[in-house]
Formats: C-alpha cells, sequence, structure tokens
C-alpha cells in the first residue's frame, strides 16, 4: 500500500500536478488519525494490566471513577456494569484511575444508630450487641457474618441525636442485607425497650436582658392567627 501510494505521487508530480495540498491533507489526516489512536491505546494498555493482574472480574460489585455496579462484562477497551436500578454504564479503561472492589474475600456492614440525648449509652449498646448476637445464631443469617458484631462506641453528638457505631464483619457482598436486618431487628428491639430513635428538635433561644430575664412568647393557634388577620385591616 506504501509503495503503491509514493508511485502514485511521483506519477501525479511528472504529470505537473502539485503534490503539496495531497501531502498537507494527509499530513491533517495522519495527526487527527494519531490523537484518535492515543486514547484507544490506553483503552487497551490499561485494559490489559487490569485483567493481567485479575483487578476486576465478572460478577464482582466495583467502584470506577463516578460510576458503581456489578460487572457484566471486562474487555481490552471498556468494563460493563449494571447498577441497582439497571442501568448499564460503559467505562472506558483509559478512563478508570482507581478501581474499588466490593466482592473480595469478606466485607464490613458499617452502621450508624442514632438514639436520643436523653437515653443510657450503655443501655443502647447491649441492646445493639444482643440483636447482634440474635443475627449470628439465626439459620438464615449467620451464615452470612464472619464474626461477632463491633461497637465502636460514640462516633458523633448530632443536632438532635447521639450517633453510635458498628460493624458486622460479612461475607462478600451480604453486607447490604445484613446492615438491612440489623436495623429491622433493631428498630423492634428499640421501640420493646422503650428507647427513643429521634427526629429533629428545634429549641427557640429569645435572649435575655441585662438582669436575665427572658422575655415571654406569645403563642397563637392557627385559629386564633386567622381571626386576627381577619380583624386587622
Amino acid at each position: 500500500v506504501v509503495i503503491s501510494l509514493v508511485a502514485g505521487m511521483l506519477a501525479l508530480s511528472e504529470l505537473g500536478i502539485s503534490i503539496a495540498p495531497i501531502l498537507g491533507a494527509a499530513g491533517v489526516v495522519g495527526i487527527a488519525v494519531g490523537f484518535g489512536a492515543q486514547s484507544l491505546i490506553k483503552d487497551y494498555f490499561n485494559g490489559f494490566f487490569m485483567l493481567l493482574e485479575n483487578q476486576i472480574r465478572q460478577g464482582d460489585v466495583v467502584e470506577v471513577g463516578s460510576k458503581a455496579g456489578l460487572v457484566e462484562d471486562v474487555t481490552l477497551r471498556y468494563v460493563c456494569l449494571r447498577d441497582y436500578e439497571g442501568n448499564v454504564h460503559y467505562v472506558p479503561n483509559g478512563l478508570i484511575t482507581t478501581v474499588t472492589n466490593k466482592s473480595r474475600g469478606y466485607a464490613y456492614a458499617v452502621i450508624d444508630v442514632s438514639i436520643a440525648y436523653r437515653e443510657n449509652v450503655d443501655e443502647a449498646c447491649e441492646v445493639m450487641r444482643k440483636v447482634g448476637r440474635d443475627m449470628r445464631a439465626d439459620e438464615g443469617l449467620g451464615e452470612k457474618i464472619l464474626e461477632d458484631i463491633e461497637i465502636a462506641g460514640v462516633q458523633d453528638w448530632a443536632d438532635s441525636a447521639v450517633i453510635l457505631r458498628c460493624r458486622f464483619k460479612t461475607v462478600a457482598l451480604e453486607q447490604w442485607n445484613v446492615r438491612r436486618a440489623f436495623l429491622g431487628r433493631l428498630k423492634q428491639a428499640f421501640d420493646a425497650r422503650g428507647i427513643e430513635i429521634p427526629y429533629p428538635h428545634l429549641t427557640i433561644y429569645a435572649g435575655q436582658d441585662k438582669e436575665g430575664n427572658a422575655p415571654a412568647f406569645r403563642v397563637i393557634s392557627p385559629h386564633d392567627a386567622r381571626q386576627q388577620e381577619s380583624i386587622d385591616p
């Protein structure tokens, strides 16, 4: 092919036809093809090492870039993911800089539990431990949990709640099922023990004068407010 092109160029030159525009156009096309091939080569290069190092396998649940889901296909050029909503994402290997694989060996179900400030932290933690023990003893859930529940303790003081953090070591890909089961059982256990799961509260502070006296609030019901609006001009 190259010899034919060169021969054609020489023949055109001998016939007095300028080949400079043709060479210029060929140069532009060559640059464009080079840039396109650079991206394609990067895809294949990254894909080769991902497959060689066994970073991603079909059936894994991974995060690559801004996408996450179940790996349906891995090729030298792209990774095909299906997310929880069923959407399919094709991620070029050249764009993948970090792979987070959630399917290797084991996983942790990390759970934050909120209780009201008035509740006893030790009592709430004991209820959480009991729920964790019951789950390990459960015939269906026990095989998914590898170790006893681990309670880290108080994680944060939120606006309306004390946050307690715990985690389960689970079989890979079972962390979400274990988390849902724990939250459902813990809700029932908290209700039985009268431990409040809080909701947002708002405390209004009107300030104080120099003598330390706070002004009284005037509370008006919606009915009285409507009547007042009808009286006011």
